[in-house]
């Protein structure tokens, strides 16, 4: 039996009343995060230029878009405000598996939940917690350095999981599901070495893709059944090295969102150890260009080979936030990496360029190469003394988690920097009713929040 029938059987037998109040908090806690996320986007990087060329791709419809009025085909809605998710590598991720959880499937939920109507809140986190885990595990069955986006083509497939599951698909129809995502999966690292925004374009185009294949199923299309496992499967040609046995064991007892993480700073996960050392250094040490004789930043083979790139004088802003040493120059000179560090004007900063080309991107010798901790940061002074600081578990990480008040503070700033900002009763309105959304009984109420048509 291929491996895409255990993650259908896994995903039908998936119910919210089974579910640990630990596992619902994490979807409530996620589902937060990656809405609010979203919105900012919607006024982020080429943003704009997505929307204007996206209107002969379809018009009208149920379904609402992060930072904008009107309805939109289901489809189209998924693959916007996936693209609004992940612009501005804000969004959490699943650490070890290597995948943005939600990015690709709470929009393709959400659209499926509009496009349905009378969807409750429940249902939607028994949606994503069945999306997380299928993602999740195609994920961490790949053992080797990825070739293919990852966040795109396992997010993908936790997508069709998470909109197959409203749909109330059953076995047969979840499978064929499946092989119509896996027919339309895509999403290849050219995008992420070059730090072009065709990388969040890659999540969008794996959303919309599952809403598609989950239609297609329901309309009776005899899909791939071998779609993992198969001679020309998805282990096969997508993957170099696979250990699908211990991912499949761990499915019953495990539930992959409690794992995800949140990204307190607005750049790629791999840079978030770094910077975090930086800034416990800099509470025992003042930090200037002058004063720095020698900075040498240690993280794993990973992070070295996704955010070790070199800083270059035109870097766009997607290159940028995948750059390790440019985040640490930023966190070197002003404490802190924000957004704005990550605008045209900022860019081209050259104190910050200068620094960022001074420090030295080393890798631990580790034996599990998938992990992205520890990161070790150490500073040589002018004067002669030292200083290091190792993190071994970034900010947001379970171990290491984001309080409650800095989590809202990132919800309501993000709400703010959305195309159409919210209010601050409107945000504080939304972030109350995602707490409450085990109880809510149409999800269509808490777009109406995130996506206000008046005014």
């Amino acid at each position: 039996m291929d491996a895409i029938a255990r993650l259908a059987e896994h995903v039908i037998a998936i119910r919210y009343e089974d579910l640990a109040e630990k596992t619902r908090a994490a979807a409530r806690r996620l589902i937060l995060d990656t809405i609010g996320v979203g919105l900012a986007g919607s006024g982020g990087q080429w943003a704009s230029e997505l929307f204007a060329s996206s209107g002969a791709w379809g018009q009208g419809g149920t379904c609402r878009v992060f930072g904008h009025r009107g309805g939109y085909p289901a489809g189209l809605a998924a693959l916007l405000n996936a693209y609004c998710i992940h612009n501005s590598e804000f969004d959490c991720l699943h650490e070890d598996a290597v995948v943005h959880a939600l990015t690709a499937i709470l929009p393709a939920a959400l659209a499926a939940a509009e496009q349905r109507g009378g969807v409750s809140g429940a249902t939607l986190i028994e949606a994503v917690v069945a999306g997380v885990d299928v993602a999740a595990a195609i994920g961490l069955a790949g053992t080797a350095p990825m070739k293919f986006f990852r966040p795109a083509v396992a997010g993908g497939f936790g997508a069709a999981a998470a909109v197959g599951k409203i749909a109330g698909l059953d076995r047969d129809r979840l499978i064929n599901a499946f092989g119509a995502q896996y027919a339309q999966s895509a999403g290849s690292m050219q995008a992420h070495e070059e730090g072009t925004m065709l990388l969040a374009l890659q999540i969008g185009f794996n959303a919309r893709a599952a809403v598609e294949a989950v239609d297609l199923a329901s309309a009776g299309l005899l899909a791939t059944r071998n779609t993992l496992e198969g001679r020309f499967g998805y282990f096969r040609l997508f993957e170099d090295a696979v250990e699908v046995a211990p991912v499949l064991d761990a499915l019953a007892g495990t539930r992959r969102i409690e794992q995800v993480v949140e990204k307190p700073f607005p750049t790629g996960r791999a840079t978030h150890g770094a910077i975090e050392a930086v800034m416990r250094l800099q509470t025992r040490h003042k930090t200037t260009a002058d004063t720095l004789s020698r900075i040498v930043v240690t993280v794993s083979p990973v992070a070295r080979s996704l955010v070790g790139r070199e800083p270059k004088a035109d870097m766009a802003a997607n290159y940028a936030r995948l750059c390790l040493s440019y985040c640490v120059a930023c966190c070197l000179l002003e404490g802190r990496v924000g957004v704005d560090h990550f605008s045209p004007q900022a860019l081209v900063e050259r104190e910050v360029l200068q620094l960022a080309e001074r420090i030295e991107v080393e890798s631990f010798d580790m034996r599990e190469p998938s992990a992205f901790g520890p990161s070790r940061v150490s500073l040589e002074f002018a004067d002669g003394t030292m200083a290091d600081e190792t993190v071994d578990q970034a900010l947001g990480h379970p171990s290491n988690p984001v309080s409650e008040e800095r989590r809202l503070a990132k919800f309501l700033a993000n709400c703010r920097a959305a195309a159409i900002p919210l209010s601050a009763m409107q945000a504080q309105s939304l972030a109350e009713r995602i707490g409450e959304l085990d109880t809510l009984r149409d999800v269509n109420d808490l777009m109406d929040l995130a996506c206000p048509q008046a005014g």
